[in-house]
This record gives C-alpha cells, sequence and structure tokens, in this order.
C-alpha cells in the first residue's frame, strides 16, 4: 500500500506516477489482443476451441459452443429460490431506471418549415460480454442484458467464458436468460470480442458489444472499434473514496477490500482525504480486515501494487485529484457531500453518504454498473439503455420550404465548387 502525503518531498512526483495510464493501455497485452483477433479473423471456430483449451482448460467440438436449450433448462432447475428473488429484485429496479432512459423519436419544423427530427430504433443484434473466470459475475448479466431487452434489441448474444468441465456457472447462465438472452456461447476473453465483432462459423457478428472485462477484453474492444460498435472501457474495477474525519475508517477499508476482491490483478483502489488521523485508522483497518477475507490471496497483491492512501492539504486538492483520476467508482463520506458532488465531474458513478457503499451499485440500485475505467471516465458516461437504440436523424421538405432554402444551398455549392449539389435542389423547383 502506497502512502502520500501532501508533506513528502517527493509528493509531486507520487502523484504522476498515480495518475499514468492504467493496464487498459498496456502495449504488451494489446500486442497479444491484435495476435488473437488475427486468429479468429482467419480460422474463426477453430481458433475459439484452441484459445478455450488454452485459458480455460475446457476441450470441445464447436457444436458446443452455443450453450443448447438442455444446459439452460438444467440451470433454471438449479436455481434456488433465494437466487431467483434475487434477480428478480435486481431486474426490476435496473429495468426501472433503464425505462427512464430510453430516448424517444421526435418531429419539429426548422425556420423554414422542414420537418426535422430523429427516430429510436434499437439496435437488431446486440453482443454482450459477462466475465466468468474466478468470480462469475452474475449481476453483470442483470445489469447489461436487462438493459438491451427493455430497449427492444431482439437478438441479445452472452459470451461468457466455460468451466474446466466446458460447462457455465449455473447461477449466470440462469441470470442471462432470465434478463432476456436469446443465445449464449461459451467463449470467453479478447477471443470472445472477436468472436461477436467479427462473425465465426457459428457466430453470427453483432452490430454493438457491451459489458465489462479484464484488460485483454478491454483491448480487444478498442482494437475493433470500426468494424463494431462498442459501447465504453469498462476494464478492472476501481475504487476511490473521498472522506473526511466524519468518516468511519471500517466503512473505507471493507469497500476498498471489496473492489480489489475481483481477482484480475489490475483493480485499483484509492483513499483522498485531508485528515491524517482518518488515513492512519484506514491503514490499520484495512491490515486488521485481509486476513478475514475469504479471497485475501487475490486481494493481496492489488493491496501491495495498486492500493493509496492520500492526504491532501485542501478539500479542493482533494477534488482536482478525483477528477484527473476519473475513477470508476466514487463514494463521497464527507459532512458536505451536497456541495462536494457536483464538482466531481469524471467518475462513472457516484456514491453519497455513509450508508452506500459500491455494492448496492454493484448489484440492486438500478444503475448499471458498467462503468468506464482506467480514466476513460473522463470521456465516457456509464452503460445506461438509451446505448442500446441507434438514432436515425428524419428530413423532410415541401416545395415551399424548399424554395425559401435554395438560396443559401446555392451559395454553399458555389463556394465548395459542387455544382451537382445545388443543382439537385433546383431542379425540384422547376429551375
Amino acid at each position: 500500500m502506497r502512502i502520500v502525503r501532501y508533506s513528502d518531498r517527493d509528493c509531486e512526483q507520487q502523484l504522476r506516477e498515480l495518475t499514468a495510464p492504467s493496464s487498459l493501455f498496456d502495449p504488451q497485452i494489446e500486442q497479444r489482443v491484435r495476435e488473437i483477433i488475427e486468429a479468429v479473423r482467419t480460422r474463426g471456430d477453430t481458433a475459439l476451441l484452441e484459445f478455450t483449451e488454452r485459458f480455460d482448460g475446457a476441450r470441445f467440438e464447436a457444436d458446443r459452443l452455443r450453450v443448447g436449450p438442455a444446459e439452460s433448462m438444467a440451470a433454471s432447475l438449479k436455481a434456488d429460490e433465494s437466487l431467483r428473488a434475487a434477480v428478480k429484485f435486481a431486474d426490476r429496479n435496473v429495468a426501472a431506471y433503464s425505462k427512464r432512459c430510453l430516448r424517444k423519436s421526435w418531429m419539429g419544423k426548422n425556420a423554414q418549415g422542414a420537418r426535422v427530427g430523429e427516430k429510436f430504433d434499437p439496435f437488431q443484434r446486440v453482443g454482450i460480454y459477462i466475465p466468468g473466470g474466478t468470480a462469475p459475475l452474475v449481476s453483470t448479466a442483470i445489469m447489461t442484458v436487462t438493459l438491451a431487452r427493455v430497449a427492444g434489441c431482439p437478438e441479445i448474444v452472452v459470451c461468457t467464458p466455460c468451466r474446466r468441465d466446458g460447462s457455465i456457472n449455473p447461477a449466470l447462465l440462469f441470470a442471462a436468460r432470465a434478463a432476456g438472452a436469446t443465445e449464449v456461447y461459451r467463449v470467453g476473453g479478447a477471443q470472445a470480442i472477436a468472436a461477436m465483432a467479427l462473425g465465426t462459423e457459428r457466430i453470427t457478428r453483432v452490430q454493438k458489444i457491451f459489458g465489462p472485462g479484464n484488460a485483454y477484453v478491454v483491448a480487444a474492444k478498442r482494437l475493433l472499434v470500426g468494424q463494431v460498435a462498442i459501447d465504453l472501457l469498462p476494464g478492472p474495477s476501481e475504487l476511490l473514496v473521498l472522506a473526511d474525519d466524519s468518516a468511519d475508517p471500517r466503512f473505507i477499508a471493507l469497500d476498498l477490500l471489496a473492489q480489489a476482491e475481483h481477482g484480475s490483478g489490475h483493480e485499483r483502489v484509492w483513499m483522498i482525504t485531508t485528515s491524517v488521523r482518518l488515513l492512519r485508522a484506514v491503514e490499520k483497518e484495512i491490515a486488521r480486515q485481509l486476513p478475514r477475507q475469504s479471497r485475501r490471496n487475490l486481494i493481496q497483491p492489488v493491496i501491495e501494487r495498486n492500493s493509496w492512501l492520500i492526504q491532501t492539504r485542501t478539500i479542493e486538492d482533494a477534488i482536482g485529484l478525483a477528477n484527473q483520476l476519473a475513477p470508476e467508482h466514487l463514494e463521497v463520506m464527507m459532512r458536505q457531500a451536497a456541495n462536494v458532488v457536483p464538482r466531481l465531474t469524471t467518475a462513472g458513478a457516484i456514491f453519497i453518504g455513509p450508508n452506500t457503499p459500491t455494492v448496492l451499485g454493484d448489484y440492486v440500485a438500478g444503475p448499471s454498473h458498467t462503468l468506464p475505467t482506467g480514466g476513460a471516465g473522463r470521456c465516457f458516461p456509464g452503460l445506461t439503455a438509451d446505448m442500446f437504440q441507434r438514432r436515425t436523424s428524419l428530413v423532410q421538405y415541401d416545395k415551399a420550404a424548399l424554395k425559401k432554402s435554395l438560396q443559401a444551398v446555392e451559395k454553399f455549392a458555389q463556394t465548395e465548387g459542387l455544382s451537382a449539389h445545388g443543382e439537385s435542389a433546383r431542379v425540384r423547383l422547376g429551375k
């Protein structure tokens, strides 16, 4: 764990290291991903099967890539009542929130009386990546697939890693189907993103890809933009806690440990405060709580390499650093939280007050937990249902509106030297 105080002689140097690019932009990872993409492009399902055996330890034939009805039914039967209730609970909140995010088609008139507007249609075929690995993210099915369902996407394709025996975690499979997935494939990693973007013999390409993943998954999404649309860059999890001396160090320590336990090793956690007393208390609390955690072997490397407790001189400095880091999750545990939140402009999601741990956003609050990481929050928002809609401009002129516009059209055409442009409008008025 790194401790940084504003009074340290090398404070500025430490903060420069702190705000360095994350693993989302690792050139070695990018090169490996390029090789995976090219293999899928040229060898399709054969490459998928080879990567599945290499990375997941599972060996099977291509006709098992898609999860069949029998396996889906078995997963549904294995879901106990408490899981069914949890999925329903979360789905209800996420669906209600998502409906409010959808954009509606509209028509109006411009100054010349022409009808102009927009229409919004659901993407017809979307791909969703749901991480598996050491922690099958059942909640991610709700936080992605439900949004696609609410938006009205008719084909919702899910890719997720399988276990060594080739099966998919039954709880994850149940949640994906319950949320509205129409196809599920047992393929993970960068190769899954390539398959959805480029298509293979058994996986038809999609229009847009959604969902979080590790650094390899995010690199694949970046590299395939143009072949396919993407939602955002949601990579290894992050949490920044902005706190004053009113905060409970137990809450902060456990929230930081919770975000560090995802398992990729690239997670990042920070606390920023003006209180040296709180900083020391959180440091001690992390040391006390860590041995109790079931995934402490995965948390420990993150705490050693990618965690920082930072003391700034002023609240203004703390806010400025938080905006520079652009964290995925940002918790505000301060007396004057209502005054601080409007000044936080780059976080993926903000959790306000001592009783709002990030886990509520991870599971049940309503907004999707698919959020930008690695500083991408400076230019990307979190996932919302309207991202599953495709926007189209609408334009309709009658002759009266065209006549009012002709002089300006002809001037633009003349200035740009595009004579056919002007003539295409002029001919409609018999000129």
